[in-house]
């Protein structure tokens, strides 16, 4: 484990670099995924924006004085497909006692998604997928589907967005929903929080992220991750 938080033990503040990135290559890929510092972590190369045909995009930090450590975003929002959920963006908001807020972490498996926000989730998921709904305890995840669909049924899993300050995050089915190896159900891969968002590696997959740390701000596109 490696820390890349802006602590003074994390490998970032020991390298001293102003600037890294990461590109997480798919969970079941046997491609290991990259990690950039300073110069080498450039999102404009042909690897990524070019071949994605998706513009880079940016959104600054936030800063949390009770944890100064992390990463701290702006989120606005989320939509599911072209329909914005109705969400008060105070759910995502950083409480007078540091608690809340949204974060990203490469650390952390699935998102934690604060509780008002993760029901609004999953009744729009319950109300997009038309398959019956199921919960799988093995895993710990309460919005699943019975899956595949039936021949009969066509089920389209919309795109899921996270909307930042300057930035929209689009992360495709794969990269939030997962199938249980146990059961086969098509499973939400995030979990309800009590608190805050934090926003983990299986939805960052297949993304080139960059933190430029010297100037407070969080970049990303999509990218094969597998090649570049």
């Amino acid at each position: 484990m490696v820390g890349f938080g802006r602590g003074p033990l994390s490998l970032v503040s020991q390298l001293g670099p102003s600037r890294f990135s990461y590109c997480l290559t798919s969970y079941l890929s046997p491609t290991p995924s990259r990690l950039y510092f300073g110069a080498f972590a450039n999102l404009n190369s042909t690897n990524t924006s070019s071949s994605s045909g998706s513009p880079v995009q940016s959104t600054p930090f936030v800063v949390n004085p009770a944890l100064p450590s992390m990463y701290f975003l702006s989120l606005r929002g989320i939509s599911l497909g072209t329909r914005r959920l109705p969400i008060d963006p105070l759910a995502f908001a950083i409480n007078d006692d540091g608690t809340g807020g949204v974060v990203i972490d490469s650390g952390t498996s699935i998102t934690w998604l604060q509780q008002d926000a993760y029901e609004a989730v999953r009744r729009g998921l319950l109300s997009a997928i038309p398959l019956p709904a199921m919960n799988d305890t093995d895993i710990g995840l309460d919005t699943c589907f019975q899956w595949p669909p039936p021949p009969n049924v066509t089920v389209t899993v919309p795109d899921f967005v996270f909307h930042f300050y300057g930035a929209n995050m689009t992360l495709p089915p794969e990269n939030y929903m997962l199938i249980a190896s146990t059961t086969g159900y098509l499973c939400l891969a995030m979990v309800p929080s009590g608190v805050g968002t934090i926003i983990g590696n299986y939805q960052q997959q297949n993304l080139h992220i960059l933190y430029d740390i010297a100037n407070s701000f969080l970049s990303f596109v999509p990218a094969p991750c597998d090649i570049i």
